[in-house]
């Protein structure tokens, strides 16, 4: 009896109109990364190793020279991952997608074609209602890392792996700035036999505070959580286990606190943009001498009253009430090449994704986690709390979506 299957017409049943329908879906990327311009900043989105999955689809990416630096890759890293070079922002600016990790500058914001579209973080204080009219102005449609989710809406990807990384980070921070070479109190921030541990206090029992809290605990230090959320408060005990010590914010539990802190980290989670807590600037008059505070919520506006009205002219690093404050955005630059790593992780399978979907406005209307992300589509305001920043209405980005 002959076998059926060695007639390749009957090994396959698809029809051939839904094969040519497949062919089209698939697009080439072209994608732009450019340097970072702003003060301090050093990690960039995509890393060499990422940009050749990438290439290896058959997308192109174009990267201004010298944007890797800040990591310690140059410029043949990328071109032996199948990247072209460019020596200037304007030529890198004229692809379909820039993947950024600041926001665009206004000079920048110029120089992107029309309808284009970009990737990045959006913290308010650094965003400029020039370069949000511009990008308006363009019909650009730009997606921010910060209110990027998962398919299922459960949590943010990407703020997750950065508040996991700047947790740890902030510890490391803080075991050096209590040394003696930074004129600290010259403590050693965990405990040895015979001396008392450091005290650390964290305010948030969220990602960053979870891990800035396990650092802490792996060094021998003395810690306690805080939060106004019990459900985080069990969870972070669950997984540290009974030695750590959490509270909600009972007046009194706090104060005490703060009054034997050596290290107060503010990480308190931003459930509620317009009605946000800060830790009251009468705490932070009760500490030693000497105290150290790291604010890991700079760019959601801070987690103390010192610190929450600060612009970017702002010192980032100075003492009040004795008391030493790092309000540093982004500290996770301080393991810039990590952080970078990480990143590239994540937003990998969302360019390739769009790539096999044919579209950016494909993969927004197929992922609903990526449209929580977008807050201008071809130009429109479609997020509440970006537009209101700018005083500006916003509409549900559905209404486009069907229009453009």
């Amino acid at each position: 009896m002959k076998n059926t299957t060695d007639n390749p017409s009957q090994q396959f049943y698809i029809p051939q109109e839904l094969l040519q329908e497949l062919g089209k879906m698939k697009n080439t990327l072209v994608i732009g990364i450019p340097k970072e311009r702003n003060r301090g900043e050093k990690r960039v989105a995509l890393t060499p190793e990422s940009v050749e999955i990438l290439t290896s689809y058959g997308h192109h990416v174009y990267v201004e020279s010298g944007a890797g630096l800040g990591i310690n890759y140059s410029d043949n890293h990328y071109s032996e991952a199948g990247a072209e070079i460019v020596a200037t922002p304007a030529e890198v600016f004229q692809a379909d997608l820039i993947v950024k990790i600041l926001p665009l500058l206004p000079e920048e914001a110029l120089l992107m074609r029309p309808r284009s579209s970009v990737f990045s973080f959006v913290p308010l204080r650094q965003m400029s209602a020039e370069t949000y009219q511009v990008l308006m102005n363009k019909r650009i449609t730009a997606l921010a890392y910060d209110f990027l989710k998962d398919e299922k809406l459960m949590y943010q990807p990407i703020m997750s792996a950065m508040a996991e990384i700047e947790g740890y980070a902030s510890i490391s921070i803080a075991s050096d700035l209590l040394s003696n070479n930074h004129g600290g109190k010259g403590i050693l921030l965990g405990g040895v036999a015979g001396v008392s541990p450091t005290e650390v206090v964290i305010i948030g029992a969220g990602n960053a505070g979870t891990n800035a809290a396990r650092a802490a605990l792996a060094l021998g230090a003395s810690v306690k959580v805080f939060d106004n959320n019990i459900q985080r408060l069990r969870q972070i005990q669950r997984t540290l286990g009974v030695s750590l010590f959490t509270s909600n914010f009972h007046p009194n539990v706090l104060r005490n606190a703060f009054q034997s802190a050596d290290v107060v980290i503010g990480a308190l989670h931003n459930d509620h943009p317009q009605h946000r807590y800060v830790i009251a600037e009468g705490l932070i008059e009760t500490m030693k001498k000497g105290a150290l505070i790291i604010d890991l919520r700079m760019n959601q506006g801070g987690c103390f009253e010192t610190t929450c009205c600060l612009s970017a002219a702002d010192p980032e690093v100075f003492e009040q009430h004795g008391v030493l404050h790092f309000c540093k955005p982004f500290i996770s630059n301080y393991v810039a090449r990590t952080a970078s790593m990480a990143f590239s992780n994540l937003l990998i399978p969302v360019l390739t994704e769009i790539g096999d979907l044919g579209s950016l406005k494909a993969m927004i209307q197929y992922n609903p986690g990526l449209k929580q992300g977008v807050y201008l589509y071809s130009g429109k305001p479609v997020n509440d709390y970006i537009s209101n920043h700018f005083n500006l209405r916003s509409n549900n980005i559905d209404i486009y979506l069907t229009a453009f």
